[in-house]
Order: structure tokens, then sequence, then C-alpha cells
């Protein structure tokens, strides 16, 4: 019987993270977050939040601007040591809107002990830099 691989799928613990906040599921979301950890959306929506309550702020108002809420991953690659990059669309219906909100965006994940340590988010027309800054990230972190 072949021995289970004590490395994580993060690319599966990325989108279960997703997958909890998709249920609205905040408690279940804030577990994959390390308790200092970092998610920058300062190109994106013009934030930076640490630790694990002020993210919890950020994705809950986030979250509450929403009637519908969904993130998908359409290209999720584990760059290796603990990176991870993907595109990520986000749809959804706006509380109180009659239409629905759509954007696409690039993560870059980095996971310590099976923890996410940070997030940056980057706009979709930023997507290759974020890539290449997903790749720098793995190679300095060998």
């Amino acid at each position: 019987m072949p021995e289970e691989s004590a490395t994580p799928d993060l690319i599966e613990i990325t989108r279960r993270a997703a997958e909890a906040a998709n249920r609205r599921d905040i408690d279940g979301l804030m577990a994959f977050f390390a308790p200092d950890a970092l998610v920058d959306g300062t190109r994106t929506v013009g934030g930076l939040w640490r630790g694990r309550a002020a993210v919890r702020a950020f994705v809950e108002d986030w979250a509450s601007a929403y009637e519908e809420l969904e993130w998908e991953f359409e290209e999720p690659v584990d760059l290796g040591n603990g990176v991870v990059f993907a595109v990520v669309p986000q749809k959804g219906s706006l509380v109180g809107g009659a239409g629905y909100a759509q954007q696409r965006e690039a993560w870059v994940v980095v996971w310590v002990d099976d923890l996410m340590a940070s997030v940056t988010y980057y706009p979709e027309a930023d997507i290759a830099e974020a890539r290449a800054a997903a790749e720098r990230l793995a190679e300095e972190r060998r």
C-alpha cells in the first residue's frame, strides 16, 4: 500500500478555502489563515489587512455587499515552495441591485505550515505581472 504524501496539495487547500468563502462560512475560511496573515488588496480594492481579525472584517464587509457571491479558479498553479498562483473570476449580485457584477483578478497565495500566510490580489490587467511576481517569490523561497 503506497504511503500518503506528507506534502499538502496546495491547490486543493486553496480551492477548499474558496469553497468556504462561497458558502459564506467565515469561520471556516478564517481557519485557513495564519494568525498574522497579510491580505494585500492595494492594487485592487485599496487596502492592506494584517491578522485574522482584520482579514475577517474585510471579508465580512466585502461579502455583505452581495446577495450572491462566488469565486472560481481558472488557472491554479502550485509554483512550489508554498506559492500558489491563480486567475480568479468573481461574480455576484449586489444587495439591492438589479444587475450582476463580475471581475477577474489574479491571486498570489503563500502557504506556510498549511495556512495562508499572505494573499495578494492583482487586477485583471496585471495578470502577467502577478504570474511573474509569483514565480519570483517561489524561486526566492527555495
